[in-house]
């Protein structure tokens, strides 16, 4: 069983939601990425999704556009994305997943970056603008690796495609609760429980909702319906803000311990 999956069984078992990070890699630069990474783990996020800084991110609004272009001026890199997983592994036993544009694993070759994926200690691949239609190859490369390929799911993904992409799919499947790009929200979407309704009924794969996730509420919210919340915008735009200050680590450790407060049991 995969990092992710017992991460995902013992929070069933505990009958309370999870809660998922997202950072950029190297954002606000390589040294302090790494540092946010183990303080994100020590703040008690069940799952670290690290993002992959690329120069066409065109799922993500303007505050991680923002990040990616901080992350690319320091360095990052896929490359250099997967030596700070490397860094980080060696101190924390948290899942990590690779988020990324298809492109810069193209660049790299499919098999010498599964390979190295799992030399460092990622744990899955969520590539966001690779069809699940296309995905065969991609997924054995990932699966031969030892590692789970994760697949994302919107308002508008046809049944037949969430059967798809739980039949390819392992860890969980990744479903974004509304249209259009990243981006911190005061609410959460409407039809974001309908949606995880349609996709219980075909799968039972666990399920992780991002997209507009800000605040311990949110996290409240999403974890009634949901295995797992996703927090992102909200948590670059806090790096941003702090990117330069010696309180960085602390205001990270403490806004990601504000929300995983409101992961609490939900089930009897």
């Amino acid at each position: 069983m995969s990092r992710l999956a017992e991460t995902f069984a013992a929070l069933r078992k505990e009958g309370r939601p999870g809660l998922v990070t997202y950072v950029t890699a190297g954002d606000p630069d390589l040294t302090r990425s790494a540092e946010i990474v183990k303080a994100l783990a020590r703040a008690g996020a069940d799952v670290l999704e690290v993002g992959v800084p690329f120069s066409d991110p065109l799922a993500d609004g303007p505050v991680i556009q923002r990040a990616t272009e901080r992350a690319l001026a320091a360095g990052g890199s896929l490359r250099a994305t997967l030596d700070l997983v490397q860094s980080v592994r060696r101190e924390i036993a948290t899942p990590i997943v690779i988020f990324t544009y298809a492109n810069p694993i193209v660049r790299m070759g499919l098999d010498a970056f599964a390979r190295r994926a799992a030399e460092v200690g990622v744990d899955g691949v969520l590539a966001l603008d690779l069809p699940v239609e296309e995905a065969d190859d991609f997924r054995d490369a990932i699966t031969r690796a030892g590692l789970d390929t994760i697949f994302l799911l919107s308002p508008t993904t046809t049944d037949a495609r969430i059967r798809k992409a739980a039949e390819l799919g392992r860890g969980f499947l990744y479903g974004i609760s509304r249209l259009g790009v990243t981006g911190a929200r005061d609410t959460v979407a409407t039809g974001a429980k309908e949606m995880v309704a349609r996709i219980r009924a075909i799968t039972d794969m666990p399920l992780a909702l991002g997209f507009g996730i800000s605040r311990p509420e949110h996290v409240a919210e999403v974890g009634t319906y949901a295995d797992a919340a996703v927090v992102g915008s909200a948590l670059v735009a806090l790096i941003a803000e702090a990117g330069q200050s010696p309180d960085l680590i602390r205001r990270v450790e403490d806004y990601v311990g504000s929300l995983r407060a409101a992961c609490v049991p939900t089930k009897a």
